[in-house]
């Protein structure tokens, strides 16, 4: 795991103090060591801030190849590496380190960039081949590890974080476009960033870029198939599958130089994970747990019980609204982008702490839910697409699902069914996911707030059509279930720029925490997308097909435990405390005007109105109101300018 960067220059020189500059801001995800490379005509440079994980003594980079022709840096993990490198020493090729990160560079040298298909795990990395003068910078299937690049001044810029591309004297703008797109939808650009000309390169792609060119290049996708065409297995065909596969993603990922520990929520997705590793280490693992001063928003009393049950080591850290408060700003200088819940500073937190008892290394639930339909707004989506649902059941099913998921309502189910302003995802899907009505809800509840310049620059805005034109639609989604269109498309955009990034490596790589994710494994994943949705959702239960796979490592509490999504407590249903002043302090002071975005005026009025609003308001407003506390504070931090 590391901090990377690379500068390829079509004139003036690479010089070394911008290496250094960028590594010096990526110093948090690799403490270990911090190295560079230049080339001799200075056309590219590499760098590389290390997180020593595997080959701690000779696994340093940049790394070169034989005839120091290819050379490359590389952030994350690759699994399989040692039977890779017999078969790959087999054809001569001499390996410099131990380390996994070399396999990249080999694999390359023997089949160029189809060395794609041979990777397993969560990576980006940076090449150079300076025979054919190619830069090759490559970001894993689902966006677990962060990649960005700028064209700036006949220079392409490359880097794990933003502020790593800033430290080297890039201007620093919002970007009004990408401002735009999220406040029209509510949900972050596919490509862009919140910074002008800054831009991701997205799961699942590479780029390439020599004198003259620069594309992205896609490698890998979803593919689900259509229900008709999906190969018929028994249930317990497919449990016992998805059970050897989830097990062996997860031995894959215990493997490491130094000590692995596991995420515990109490949720099923973290359960399974620590009940089926404990099944295979001689040692407790040790388990990571969240505790809030809000009941309500506490797991850790049923996380406990889970590391007893697997005879696991239990670490409680308990989270205060003072830290909450007091690491909100750090959290956002980390994640480079707006929160909508203290749920990630919990999550910067909660890393410290492992960081602190000498970890660093953690295995986490992420992409369960997505992979096996565990968010709540895929039971709405199922319901409201069922045609053979009589009306009257479907409305049940309905409120049955709101009452059993009250923290989700707003925020992961939809109250308007019947949404306007979708003609676009209609046309092109027949049906409107439920979670892009939630975000849009929320972004015409924003709309309010704005000024009238701003409010109409937006209202002429569809932004849909934007996010369509990015998928193949008629390969990815065509004749697919409304289920797994909805699971597509939320895995495609608030996967990596949300919960694999904000709640993930971000908030993690800030304590240099490298977490790894065995449910996106993409031998997993590639499994799953031919698993019929009967097995995902079954009688309106979430991730049937998990909960049998895991059974026989779970507490019955949890094996019949339903699904709760990730928050900590709402800052409005506070009332009051370090949170809720931090709010009300920086709203009614000089960072909100600062975008020329929003209405100071009707901010005011929001902020007064707080303690007449019952708890749904406040729920409602809560994430809204996050969002523009994010948006003051990242101007602040970074010094952004408007234009």
């Amino acid at each position: 795991m590391c901090g990377i960067v690379g500068i390829f220059s079509n004139e003036n020189p690479v010089k070394k103090e911008h290496l250094d500059a960028a590594l010096s801001a990526l110093f948090h995800r690799g403490p270990d060591s911090q190295n560079t490379w230049i080339s001799s005509d200075q056309k590219i440079g590499l760098g590389a801030a290390r997180l020593s994980i595997i080959d701690l003594k000779t696994g340093d980079q940049p790394i070169s190849n034989e005839n120091n022709k290819i050379h490359i840096v590389v952030n994350g993990e690759f699994y399989g590496f040692k039977q890779q490198r017999i078969a790959l020493e087999k054809k001569n090729h001499q390996f410099r380190t131990f380390s996994d990160s070399e396999i990249a560079l080999h694999l390359y040298e023997e089949v160029g960039t189809d060395c794609m298909t041979d990777l397993r795990g969560e990576f980006a990395f940076i090449l150079w081949d300076e025979t054919k003068q190619i830069c090759f910078a490559a970001r894993d299937r689902f966006g677990i590890k962060p990649l960005y690049y700028t064209l700036y001044n006949n220079k392409l810029y490359i880097a794990s974080e933003i502020k790593a591309i800033l430290a080297q004297g890039i201007p620093v703008r919002w970007d009004i476009s990408a401002a735009i797109f999220t406040q029209r939808t509510g949900f972050a650009h596919n490509s862009r960033t919140l910074f002008k000309d800054i831009f991701k390169v997205p799961p699942g792609h590479y780029l390439l870029a020599t004198k003259n060119q620069l594309k992205l290049v896609p490698y890998w996708d979803f593919n689900y198939l259509p229900e008709a065409a999906i190969p018929l297995h028994s249930e317990a065909e497919y449990i016992e599958q998805f059970q050897h596969l989830l097990s062996e993603a997860i031995r894959l990922r215990l493997h490491a130089d130094v000590p692995v520990a596991c995420y515990l929520s109490g949720g099923l997705d973290s359960s399974s994970i620590v009940g089926l590793a404990s099944s295979q280490v001689n040692e407790p693992i040790h388990t990571f747990a969240l505790s809030f001063e809000n009941q309500d928003y506490d797991e850790s009393k049923i996380a406990k019980e889970m590391a007893i049950f697997a005879g696991a080591h239990f670490h409680r850290v308990a989270i205060s609204q003072r830290e909450l408060a007091e690491n909100f700003a750090n959290t956002l200088w980390h994640t480079e982008s707006p929160i909508v819940n203290t749920n990630a500073v919990a999550k910067y937190l909660l890393s410290r702490a492992v960081r602190a008892a000498g970890f660093k290394v953690i295995l986490t639930g992420e992409g369960a839910d997505e992979i096996l339909a565990g968010y709540a707004f895929s039971k709405q989506d199922l319901i409201l697409n069922d045609s053979t649902l009589p009306p009257s059941q479907a409305a049940r099913l309905l409120k049955q699902l709101f009452v059993s998921n009250p923290s989700s309502i707003g925020a992961l189910l939809a109250d308007n069914t019947n949404p306007k302003g979708f003609d676009t995802v209609m046309r092109m899907l027949g049906s409107v996911p439920a979670w892009m009505i939630t975000y849009a809800e929320q972004a015409a509840k924003l709309n309010s707030l704005y000024t009238e310049t701003m409010k109409s620059l937006i209202t002429s805005y569809d932004g849909y059509d934007l996010f369509l034109a990015d998928f193949d639609i008629p390969k990815q989604l065509a004749g697919i279930d409304p289920v797994n269109q909805s699971l597509y498309l939320w895995s495609k955009n608030m996967l990596p720029n949300y919960m694999l990034s904000i709640l993930g490596d971000r908030t993690e790589m800030a304590h240099s925490i490298e977490g790894r994710l065995p449910f996106l494994d993409h031998h997993v994943v590639e499994f799953m997308r031919k698993v019929p949705l009967n097995l995902k959702i079954k009688n309106m239960t979430e991730k049937y097909l998990l909960r049998q796979a895991a059974k026989p490592f779970l507490p019955a509490k949890i094996y019949q435990r339903q699904k709760y999504p990730f928050f900590a407590t709402p800052v409005l249903l506070l009332g009051k405390g370090d949170l809720y002043d931090l709010l009300q302090t920086t709203l009614r002071g000089p960072l909100l005007t600062g975008q020329g975005v929003y209405d100071r005026n009707k901010i005011i009025a929001l902020l007064d109105s707080i303690p007449k609003m019952n708890i749904q308001e406040k729920m409602t407003w809560d994430p809204i109101l996050m969002q523009i506390l994010s948006i003051c504070l990242l101007q602040q931090q970074f010094k952004i300018r408007s234009r």
